[in-house]
């Protein structure tokens, strides 16, 4: 069996004088030496300007650069690597969209969001909507916490021009094909827009097999560095917008009288760009990809799942979402606040996450002003499950 804990330098620390229990990995999973050695790598070694220079350091460092750009490709299953634009992650993905569509929507026009999403994937369409006049149209979710795709399919009509949505819930867990979307969006022309920070963990992706127009994850979910992510967007879909930002390496020609553009991606990509952490992120998408699919995917799953199951036996506990095969669980316990149960559990060296999450209009939707969660990943193992719930169960007594 693959011993993937040793390969994570910050498992081993301590918190509090206790062993750590890193349970938080849907806020961001921790480093792998491979990442780490591949910047020191970069920074001791390589390091130049991109796409700039006639000397040996600019032109390997280019190479690098697109090369790691071909991986994101690949990782996402994109017809080419022209589609993949390198931004700071998820967040300036969305951003990027939603700003470069203002040209192309109009007052009236209709955008549909979901209950799930997180605040990333609802702010800036609400900015694009006060921008132009256009209208947030919102789809629930089911008791189960999913979309539900009845009611999505009946706030569709001619005027919806952007269906936005989270793949995988970082509240729930839950998630859903985005072919179920994509398929009815098309049927009004809309554009698809798939948040996918927690799906890049959760299973294969393949963007082509979505048929969305734009996908966007961030680098520090998959084992990459914080500061760097990708936006995937269908080549006519990204050459049709406006350009995001304006100045370096994104230009063909400028005069006083008038700029053209670079071609798609570097359209998209102003500026000196973040080589190494591009360079560490196509470490890490390689790294990952070449881990048995049980360890990419199953083990996190099975532990939240057993986690899951022995809070229900236990009773008073609230678990939010019926997420099956999630490698997150989400809950409560009765009649005490989440940060309290949070700062007991991180006085055992337990780190969880308690709040809101970034996702306000679904706690509304809860009925909760905030959730612990606990996320799981390909570094836990089953004695974290237990410490876990033997810290939930200490922290019980302690509250009640």
């Amino acid at each position: 069996m693959m011993d993937l804990r040793s390969q994570f330098p910050q498992i081993d620390i301590q918190v509090r004088g206790r062993p750590l229990v890193y349970l938080d990995s849907a806020a961001t999973v921790l480093k792998p030496q491979i990442v780490i050695d591949e910047l020191t790598r970069y920074y001791s070694k390589d390091v130049a300007n991109v796409h700039r220079g006639a000397h040996w350091l600019a032109e390997n460092g280019t190479s690098q650069y697109e090369s790691a750009r071909a991986e994101v490709a690949s990782f996402l299953g994109a017809a080419d690597s022209s589609e993949i634009v390198f931004t700071r992650g998820t967040t300036e993905s969305l951003n990027l969209v939603a700003s470069s569509l203002t040209l192309q929507l109009k007052a009236g026009d209709e955008i549909v969001l979901t209950e799930l999403e997180h605040h990333s994937n609802i702010v800036p369409w609400q900015i694009l909507a006060e921008r132009v006049g256009a209208v947030i149209r919102v789809a629930r979710i089911t008791p189960g916490g999913v979309i539900d795709l009845d009611h999505m399919r009946s706030l569709l009509n001619s005027r919806t021009k952007v269906i936005s949505f989270s793949a995988c819930s970082n509240v729930l867990g839950t998630t859903i094909d985005p072919r179920l979307v994509t398929s009815m969006a098309k049927s009004v022309g809309a554009i698809v827009v798939v948040d996918a920070a927690q799906a890049v963990t959760a299973g294969p992706i393949n963007v082509v097999d979505w048929d969305a127009d734009f996908v966007a994850f961030s680098g520090h979910k998959i084992f990459a560095p914080f500061g760097i992510g990708a936006l995937y967007g269908k080549k006519a879909r990204l050459e049709a917008l406006a350009p995001y930002q304006g100045g370096g390496s994104m230009i063909d020609r400028v005069s006083f009288e008038k700029t053209t553009w670079a071609y798609v991606p570097q359209k998209f990509e102003a500026g000196t760009p973040n080589v190494g952490d591009a360079l560490a992120l196509g470490v890490a998408l390689q790294w990952y990809r070449s881990l048995p699919e049980s360890e990419r995917y199953t083990k996190a799953k099975a532990l939240a799942d057993s986690v899951r199951g022995q809070l229900s036996a236990l009773g008073g506990f609230d678990i939010y979402g019926a997420a099956e095969n999630s490698a997150l669980v989400s809950f409560n316990m009765k009649g005490i606040h989440a940060s309290d149960v949070g700062s007991i559990l991180d006085q055992q060296g337990i780190a969880v996450r308690t709040g809101h999450h970034c996702c306000q209009p679904l706690m509304q939707k809860l009925g909760v002003p905030a959730t612990i969660r606990a996320s799981f990943s390909i570094y836990n193992n089953r004695d974290d499950a237990e410490r876990l719930v033997a810290g939930l169960l200490k922290a019980r007594e302690l509250l009640s």
